[in-house]
């Protein structure tokens, strides 16, 4: 998806879709796909970071001076940041084309969200050669930082670029000689580009992103969503639960009960240290074992079975008194 060929087939391509009541019976074949891709579950980070990403592209619209104000996904990882990344990227690039499609006979694509991806190690220079690489702007070895900050800025300009998603922000490091002229790179692109920038990354706060004066620059231009676990209990409300009820209600088993998975909200919370990534690879996992050996529905049992990724498991590790 750090091409443009890539992100316009992500993008328009129809997300999975749940079954729903009077469909035919899907294939194992096809069960199978379904839970391996799932649809996206609609977290409330998610909900945040859409209404925020809408209304900050409305207030920097007609700005023109400075930069527009930007947004920072953070939180630890297996949180959700890249798939609420994508799925609000998805949802910009849909509504705008929607709104301005191309010319009839145009050869070219509306273009109104791009997506790059920090490379590790990052310098000035490779960080824009991957903004020149997503539109396809040729380069060579011999061209300047300089020279390929302007193409990119001319091409993006001319191409309607809405929205930047830059994802894996938490590789920079300003202290750093070419961590300092990066971040520079990035505020320079802000304020040459009229879009509206969104970064995401691993617990960007504890990070030297935000030190001295370039992250004093950032921190007051972008508004921080927090992305992490999600809490067995927020006041009245359960949210781990409602997020439960709303994998579960997206199965596709044959003999699954509903509610069976929201009983166990406690014990998948324990598990799952509430990360959204690991809950929905179990309870996938999960599915995809039960289709495959015949119960076709998730029990307690079924869960202990599936081995989760080292970070879950390590949080459930019990602490040993010295």
């Amino acid at each position: 998806m750090t091409t443009w060929q890539g992100w316009h087939r992500f993008a328009t391509t129809d997300p999975p879709a749940p079954p729903r009541p009077g469909d035919p019976p899907r294939s194992t074949e096809e069960r199978l796909a379904y839970h391996s891709s799932f649809v996206t579950i609609r977290t409330p980070a998610l909900h945040t970071l859409a209404a925020q990403v809408r209304t900050l592209m409305i207030l920097g619209r007609h700005q023109q001076t400075t930069a527009r104000p930007s947004l920072i996904v953070t939180g630890p990882a297996t949180a959700g940041k890249t798939t609420a990344l994508l799925n609000v990227g998805r949802t910009c690039h849909l509504a705008h084309t929607r709104k301005n499609p191309a010319p009839p006979g145009s050869a070219h694509a509306v273009v109104p969200v791009a997506y790059v991806l920090v490379p590790p190690g990052a310098t000035a220079k490779t960080l824009v050669t991957e903004f020149a690489r997503y539109l396809g702007i040729p380069t060579t070895t011999r061209m300047t930082q300089t020279q390929i900050t302007d193409a990119v800025c001319h091409t993006y300009t001319q191409a309607g670029i809405q929205l930047v998603l830059i994802d894996e922000i938490h590789r920079l490091n300003p202290r750093t000689t070419t961590g300092a002229q990066t971040a520079d790179l990035i505020k320079d692109l802000t304020e040459r580009l009229p879009a509206t920038f969104v970064y995401a990354g691993i617990n960007v706060t504890d990070t030297p992103l935000f030190s001295g004066t370039r992250g004093a620059q950032l921190a007051g231009r972008a508004t921080l969503v927090h992305c992490g676990p999600l809490p067995a209990r927020h006041g009245k409300r359960e949210p781990f639960r409602d997020v439960i009820t709303d994998i579960e209600n997206n199965l596709d088993l044959q003999r699954h009960t509903p509610g069976a998975l929201s009983r166990h909200a406690q014990y998948l919370h324990q598990r799952t240290a509430g990360r959204i990534g690991s809950l929905t690879r179990l309870i996938r996992q999960a599915a995809i074992t039960a289709i495959h050996d015949g119960p076709e529905r998730i029990t307690k049992t079924a869960l202990d079975a599936v081995q989760l990724d080292h970070l879950a498991k390590q949080h459930r590790r019990p602490h040993r008194s010295r």
